[in-house]
């Protein structure tokens, strides 16, 4: 199953990682990027590929460097053939992830694609399918900085308008590839009411995970992704209905239901674990 939560731990804290492992996470993203000081890059590649050493049973993913650092080919070779696969930062389309795949044996990888004005770019202009691509992801902070932009969100909470048209632009490319959605972090660990908000609002648009950044904020995640009973019930309805109609469309309390909602049934029970039939 794809990942759900996406759970980042400093690369260079073995103490972290080795607690991670008990968060509930459905991935851990070890972080050799935003969260290791430049002087100790080469350290925390030690200290990751120890970790890996020990076979956690979670499945471990490694955001490497940026490709413009020049740092990516060592980050890819200190883990390559020990983990899941691989985070790319700062993406910027398909000639990115073949140098990523290049490098890593075609591991499979998780996108971050908003980070820059080229990527955001990019994923209205270019199609992202690839073979080794797991997902796309976004995120607003690098996007600011890129953009000269000095806040991400409004004194409301919600994304402003420049970062808002990059998370859609990054949905629409996840699906236009058929990789998994992955929304962006909550970084106010405190507020468990505006994550949750946040994260249903996010499945409701279509996205199928979210990143996190600390422990305490994956039992939140994984049950906003969660569809309600009452949306569960109506797949189940909508299935019955049109199977029962054997004529393409069929009529569920008036409403006349035909294929798109035949596959928006299906994905709501995958979602909730409960198969595509209606039992």
């Amino acid at each position: 199953m794809t990942p759900r939560s996406w759970l980042f731990v400093p690369g260079s804290s073995r103490r972290m990682m080795d607690k991670a492992t008990t968060s509930g996470a459905d991935a851990l993203i070890l972080d050799l990027e935003d969260a290791v000081a430049p002087d100790a890059k080469a350290e925390a590649r030690r200290t990751v590929a120890a970790f890996l050493d020990t076979g956690p049973a979670i499945p471990c993913f490694v955001r490497v460097n940026g490709l413009g650092t020049g740092l990516t080919e060592a980050d890819v070779g200190a883990v390559r053939g020990r983990v899941a696969g691989f985070v790319l930062p700062k993406c910027e389309g398909s000639r990115d992830l073949d140098r990523l795949s290049a490098w890593s044996g075609d591991a499979p990888v998780l996108a971050i694609a908003t980070e820059t004005v080229r990527g955001v770019r990019a994923l209205f202009s270019e199609d992202w399918s690839h073979p080794c691509l797991l997902g796309l992801a976004w995120g607003a902070e690098d996007l600011a900085a890129d953009l000269g932009a000095m806040a991400n969100r409004g004194a409301d909470g919600v994304y402003l308008p420049p970062f808002q048209m990059a998370r859609d632009a990054m949905l629409f490319a996840a699906r236009a590839a058929g990789v998994a959605a992955v929304d962006a972090v909550y970084t106010d660990i405190r507020d468990t009411d505006g994550l949750r908000a946040e994260t249903r609002a996010a499945e409701t648009l279509g996205f199928t995970a979210k990143m996190a950044i600390h422990p305490g904020q994956i039992p939140v995640i994984h049950a906003a992704l969660a569809p309600s009973a009452d949306r569960v019930t109506w797949a189940r309805r909508v299935i019955a209905a049109l199977e029962a109609a054997e004529g393409g469309v069929a009529l569920l309390d008036g409403a006349m239901l035909d294929q798109p909602h035949l596959r928006l049934a299906r994905s709501i029970l995958a979602r909730s674990g409960q198969g595509g039939g209606p039992g």
